[in-house]
């Protein structure tokens, strides 16, 4: 008996340090995917391909993102514009946590974490705006006037922020134009937009690694428009047979931008200097969000209409590895260990 009560005890420890070894993310960090049918978020393990843990995501759940500090991500509950929630989760814990609500400003879509804060755009109520995890409000809202206001870029300093308008075709650039002293209160900022029209159902979009350009995804025209940051004006729209293209992400060292389309059974590869087509990457029926790896390894490409996720090597250009996170994948994001 005492002989069975060690072997017992031995495989139960045994057991503990096998699921511990399993269920830590690698040191690099760890993908998130989020499942539309299933409405879950699974947080995968990019070393092994496989899934640590499953977390309820919220309704409709489309794009993800986490927080500086890889301890927390952030889920945006769509609804076609109508739902007003984001879902955040305890990436530690494994946790769901209490939904922040957002009021009036309804279809929570596109996402960006930058200053320690969560940037969100939101469809129904035009806007872009900020909440703040310490304080748990809303701190900051600009509108944008256009239709379906729907992914968002935000750069570090804080001084401009970027969105994709697709009911409108345009892309807005806001900018702050400075601070002045409000009477016996505090100071306020400015900001200016310019809206710039590109193609018809302007999603998808990217700003290079340098900050000089902005790249274009058009999924009615089938065509990217590439846009000067600097001089906000476009200065070339590639004839780039994308109908349907949902994301565009550069690689980490700006040589190439990849787009996913829901039309095509391809991933289609450009050179960011030539703006010429490099490849196309069959992935299967269609392709929606993209991730890259940030050591510039991967690209992960969630397959919707197939149920995986496809794992890209970024030298060889060839899909080398399949994630299975649960149905219809969409949003991707990339969580830094803490």
């Amino acid at each position: 008996m005492k002989s069975f009560a060690v072997l017992a005890l031995a495989a139960i420890t045994f057991g503990v340090c096998v699921f511990a070894q399993s269920s830590a993310p690698s040191a690099s960090g760890a993908l998130l995917v989020l499942a539309k049918t299933d409405l879950t978020m699974s947080i995968v393990d990019p070393v092994s391909l496989k899934v640590i843990a499953k977390v309820p995501s919220g309704p409709d759940p489309h794009e993800v993102i986490a927080s500086a500090d890889g301890k927390t991500a952030y889920i945006s509950n769509y609804g076609g514009g109508s739902f007003n929630t984001i879902t955040p989760v305890d990436l530690a814990a494994h946790k769901a946590l209490t939904p922040i609500d957002l009021g009036a400003l309804r279809g929570p879509h596109g996402l960006d974490f930058v200053a320690g804060k969560l940037w969100f755009t939101a469809e129904g109520a035009k806007v872009a705006g900020s909440y703040d995890p310490a304080s748990k409000a809303v701190d900051f809202v600009v509108g944008t006037g256009q239709n379906r206001t729907h992914m968002i870029y935000v750069t570090k300093d804080v001084n401009r922020l970027v969105t994709s308008n697709v009911s409108s075709a345009t892309m807005s650039i806001i900018e702050k134009t400075g601070e002045t002293a409000g009477r016996g209160g505090p100071s306020r900022a400015d900001w200016n937009q310019t809206v710039i029209p590109v193609g018809g159902g302007a999603e998808g979009f990217d700003v290079s690694p340098d900050g000089r350009t902005i790249w274009v995804a058009n999924a009615q025209d089938g065509t990217i428009s590439v846009i000067d940051f600097a001089a906000k004006k476009v200065t070339d729209t590639i004839a780039a047979n994308v109908a349907g293209a949902n994301r565009l992400k550069f690689t980490p060292d700006g040589n190439r931008v990849f787009v996913s389309t829901l039309r095509g059974a391809d991933v289609v590869v450009f050179d960011a200097a030539s703006h010429r087509e490099q490849k196309r990457i069959r992935t299967g029926r269609g392709a929606a969000g993209m991730q890259m790896q940030p050591d510039g390894s991967r690209v992960y490409v969630s397959c919707t209409p197939d149920d995986y996720v496809a794992v890209i090597d970024l030298a060889k250009l060839e899909i080398t590895g399949r994630i299975d996170a649960g149905k219809q994948p969409d949003g991707l994001a990339w969580a830094s260990r803490p």
